[in-house]
Parts: C-alpha cells; sequence; structure tokens
C-alpha cells in the first residue's frame, strides 16, 4: 500500500467530512436557539425524502455521459448495493435475536444493516467525487429501499408483535416498488439508458432543487443531534456489536469484492462511500412509527455517526491506495 496517498485521501475525506459536519454543527446551533425547532427538522425530512432527493437522483442520471463502461459500472453499483445490504443481514443476524430486550435489539440491529445512504453518502460523494458519485451511490440508495422496506419493516414489526394502531401493513410489492428511490430510478434510469434528452425548462429546476440536497440533509441531520442526550446510550453492550458492523464490517467485505472485480476510481470511490456510511437516519423514524423507541435510536444513531467521522476517511483512503 502506498502510504503518502492513503495519508493524501484520507485527508481529503477527512476534510469533506468536516466540511459536512460544520453544517450539521450549525444545524444543531439553530435547534438549541429555537429557529429550526425539531417539528421543522421533521417536515425537512418529508421533503428531503420525497422532493430533493429524487431530484438529486434524477439530475445524475441526466448529467451522466452515456457508455459501454458507465453501464457496466452501474451494474457493478447495483451488485455491490444487494451485496451491502445482504452481508449486513447475516452478519447481525446471529447478535439480535430480541430475547430480553426486543426493542433494543430491534433498534441495534437496524441500524448495523442500514446506512445513511442518501443524507450522507450522497452529499460527500457529490462533494469528493460529483456527478459520477452521485450516479453510483444512487444504485445503492435503490437497493437500500428495496431491502428497508422489506426486511427493515419486518425487523421493526417483530413476530407476533401488534402494529402501533397509525401503521397499516402493505403489501410486499407496494413496499419495494412505491417509494422516492425506486420511483426517481424508474425516471432516470431510461432517460440516461435511451438517452433522451431533457429539455432545459426542466433540467434546470431538478437541478436547482436537487442542490439544496446537501446544506439541507446536514441542516436536519444537526436539529435531531442537538436532541439526543448520549450519556445513556453506551449502557447497552450491543451498540458496540452495531457500530463494528455498520462501520467495519460491511465496509471490509463490500472492499474485498469491489477490489476482487476490479472496480476503480469514480466507481470505487462512491462504493466505499455508501458502504462506510454510518447508520440510517430513519432508524429513528423507524422506531418512532413502530413504537420501539425513537429516543434511545435517535441517540445510537448520533454515536455510529459521530464515529464515522474517523472510520470513513480510514475505510475510503485504505479502498483507494491498495486498489
Amino acid at each position: 500500500m502506498n502510504t503518502e496517498l492513503f495519508f493524501s485521501n484520507a485527508g481529503i475525506a477527512f476534510k469533506n467530512l468536516v466540511i459536512l459536519y460544520v453544517i450539521v454543527a450549525i444545524g444543531a446551533f439553530a435547534s438549541k436557539i429555537g429557529w429550526f425547532r425539531e417539528e421543522i427538522a421533521r417536515s425537512t425530512s418529508k421533503l428531503l425524502f420525497y422532493i430533493i432527493t429524487p431530484c438529486v437522483i434524477i439530475k445524475a442520471f441526466i448529467g451522466m455521459e452515456y457508455s459501454s463502461e458507465t453501464v457496466r459500472n452501474l451494474g457493478i453499483a447495483v451488485a455491490a448495493g444487494f451485496l451491502l445490504h445482504i452481508s449486513g443481514i447475516l452478519i447481525s443476524a446471529p447478535f439480535f435475536r430480541g430475547k430480553k430486550d426486543p426493542d433494543t435489539d430491534a433498534i441495534l440491529h437496524y441500524a448495523a444493516v442500514y446506512g445513511n445512504c442518501g443524507y450522507m453518502s450522497l452529499p460527500l460523494a457529490q462533494a469528493m467525487i460529483g456527478e459520477a458519485g452521485v450516479f453510483y451511490c444512487t444504485a445503492v440508495i435503490l437497493t437500500f429501499q428495496v431491502f428497508a422496506f422489506t426486511h427493515g419493516t419486518m425487523l421493526m414489526e417483530g413476530k407476533n408483535r401488534p402494529l402501533p394502531p397509525d401503521v397499516k401493513k402493505r403489501p410486499l410489492w407496494q413496499c419495494i416498488l412505491i417509494n422516492a428511490g425506486v420511483v426517481s430510478v424508474a425516471i432516470g434510469l431510461p432517460i440516461f439508458l435511451l438517452r433522451i434528452p431533457v429539455p432545459e425548462v426542466i433540467s434546470t429546476p431538478i437541478s436547482y432543487v436537487g442542490s439544496m440536497n446537501t446544506p439541507l440533509a446536514m441542516l436536519m441531520f444537526g436539529s435531531y443531534l442537538s436532541n439526543t442526550k448520549l450519556s445513556t446510550v453506551f449502557k447497552t453492550p450491543k451498540l458496540f456489536i452495531t457500530i463494528g458492523i455498520k462501520l467495519i464490517a460491511i465496509p471490509a467485505v463490500v472492499l474485498a469484492a469491489l477490489l476482487a472485480v476490479g472496480a476503480k476510481g469514480a466507481l470505487l470511490n462512491a462504493l466505499l462511500i455508501s458502504a462506510s456510511a454510518p447508520s440510517a437516519n430513519n432508524t429513528v423514524a423507524f422506531a418512532g412509527l413502530y413504537e420501539r423507541g425513537g429516543g434511545y435510536a435517535a441517540q445510537a444513531v448520533a454515536v455510529v455517526s459521530f464515529l464515522s467521522i474517523i472510520s470513513m476517511p480510514l475505510i475510503i483512503a485504505f479502498g483507494l491506495s491498495v486498489a
């Protein structure tokens, strides 16, 4: 491994993460003084999930130049996304059986498998790589949607457990096909594959709205971090299992697979960013929705997110240095 290259790549990744966390700190400060309250952050979350992030995804498909190599790399990215989630499910399954504390186990199990593909990976990929990074990260978001709304939903529902009154069970096909990520790809992928020209009067508004993704996502993240208390979360030993799986084991499996198929450049970088991202923000939303304990979920996600400031640059740098 080239040591000089390793530290150079680590420095670039760390710098971009610090930039993002400066925006997070601004969001936390705005929340503390009452300018960006929790209810506003929840509305922002819906805006990001249903409008802004889809615009980012569609914009990436519109802006990506078509070539046989790009199509091949997109296929590798989709395969990597499936590998990422399947390996997470298999590695974590023995540790979170929910016998003693089913609520905590459900939260930590979900947090171990599902990463912050949209609110952390996309902004970082956009900052470090540009449109190509967003393009390949989109493939991971697609697989995230498929698994999070099927396996993830089953984790939070539990076995023989009555659903909360506000929750309606959706058919499996609806969970897989009708969500913001899959619909965005369904719009953008034909544009890319068929090379359909998009008029400027449409592409420009999509670009403008998509450009809000990074600052708004980080401000929202800061708002919910400011409302969590981290003092009690370390009392749960299984949290360290979640940290090890999410920040070390899953990235290691994905990196080994990417190196085996000869992935390089923007593809490798984007997929490493996705694989090493901290636990998903919607761990908190799902825990609250299924009455598992949204407060504890926020604490767990906060801890994994803070530790990712160290782990993500190291993993990204190592992967790029040995490729």
